[in-house]
């Protein structure tokens, strides 16, 4: 199987982490696409040219990190993702996804728009939305939400504010979030993560 990534993606990232934690190294071969450019290769692989996109070994192409996570978790017992009926851990999912596309957009703004086409409106929004949901987050450490099993949650989580949080200027996330802060550390701790840091 290939999956196709960028490096820098955090939601390439939260795939590239489950293959690890589930031992599946040696079936899915991680290989670098080119996006966001004008003849790429890849449009030929997956023509809405997002990663990541895994291409299975019957040819058949799987978009977006929650559908990808889902086939891989079936490949190899034990499964290791929450059941898709358990609602507590899909609604924290959920919210941890709204997090990490909140961000995304934010990203974009400063990675790919110029000073002068870069819009205040949409950074504050998602600057004020993120710090709304490191708050909640915060809560939910301290509920233990986030203990237990490794499940998507907390793999989207951790890929949305491992690395990434600290990469947009002026998304003090930890600023009284002590116990969130305290969780994310920990959690980058994990080899999978630090395998799968994003090149500076």
């Amino acid at each position: 199987m290939q999956l196709y990534v960028t490096l820098t993606s955090p939601y390439a990232r939260i795939v590239r982490v489950l293959i690890i934690e589930k031992g599946l190294e040696d079936r899915v071969a991680v290989t670098p696409a080119v996006t966001r450019a004008a003849e790429s290769p890849y449009y030929a692989v997956n023509p809405s040219g997002r990663v990541p996109a895994l291409v299975d070994d019957d040819g058949a192409l799987f978009e977006g990190s929650d559908l990808i996570c889902a086939y891989l978790d079936t490949l190899q017992d034990p499964p290791i993702l929450k059941s898709q009926t358990d609602w507590p851990a899909r609604r924290l999912e959920a919210r941890a996804r709204g997090m990490l596309d909140g961000l995304a957009v934010w990203g974009r703004e400063f990675l790919y728009r110029s000073d002068t086409e870069r819009s205040p409106t949409i950074i504050a929004h998602e600057t004020t939305r993120a710090l709304r949901l490191a708050a909640a987050f915060d809560e939910s450490v301290a509920d233990g939400d986030l203990d237990g099993p490794l499940d998507m949650a907390q793999i989207t989580l951790g890929c949305t504010l491992h690395n990434l949080g600290d990469r947009l200027p002026g998304f003090e996330w930890r600023k009284g979030n002590a116990r969130l802060a305290a969780w994310v550390e920990a959690f980058g701790a994990l080899d999978s993560m630090q395998r799968t840091l994003p090149p500076n």
